[in-house]
């Protein structure tokens, strides 16, 4: 099964590639990496939730927007490499969250990203990780993810 079959198998397609939101591009190739800029919770060019977690915005809609960001950055690789079947391994994810003055479980967001990427890809897809509370976030987004994978050459 590819990786769009078993995003399909639980309900999700990638969405286009969102576009930078500033000077940077969305994705750097260098021999068989790929490093995907940070990616934001939009949907449809808006922001699935705004503000800090802990605060304005609770745990589950956090994760949900892990999620989302997930999905933009498979959508960012899928887009560079030409499909998701060129994907060998994820290698690293970083995810950092807006968090509110005591919010400690940045690693239960990011999980919703892991599990994700690990369903889609299976072994290929278990990674590094990084979860890391931030004070703001680009456009008040309450995530931000970075991607690196391996592409088959």
């Amino acid at each position: 099964m590819t990786p769009e079959e078993k995003l399909a198998e639980l309900g999700l397609a990638l969405p286009p590639a969102p576009k930078p939101i500033g000077s940077y591009v969305p994705a750097v190739r260098t021999g068989n990496l790929v490093f995907v800029s940070g990616q934001l919770p939009m949907r449809e060019g808006k922001l699935l939730a705004a503000g800090h977690v802990g605060r304005e915005v609770t745990l589950e809609m956090a994760q949900a927007c892990a999620r989302q960001a997930a999905l933009n950055a498979l959508a960012v690789v899928a887009a560079e490499v030409g499909g998701l079947s060129r994907v060998a391994r994820v290698v690293r994810i970083t995810g950092h969250v807006a968090s509110a003055p005591g919010f400690t479980d940045q690693p239960k967001v990011l999980n919703a990203a892991s599990d994700l990427v690990a369903q889609v890809f299976g072994d290929a897809g278990r990674h590094s990780r990084a979860a890391v509370g931030a004070a703001e976030l680009p456009l008040g987004a309450p995530v931000e993810l970075e991607m690196i994978v391996e592409v088959r050459a």
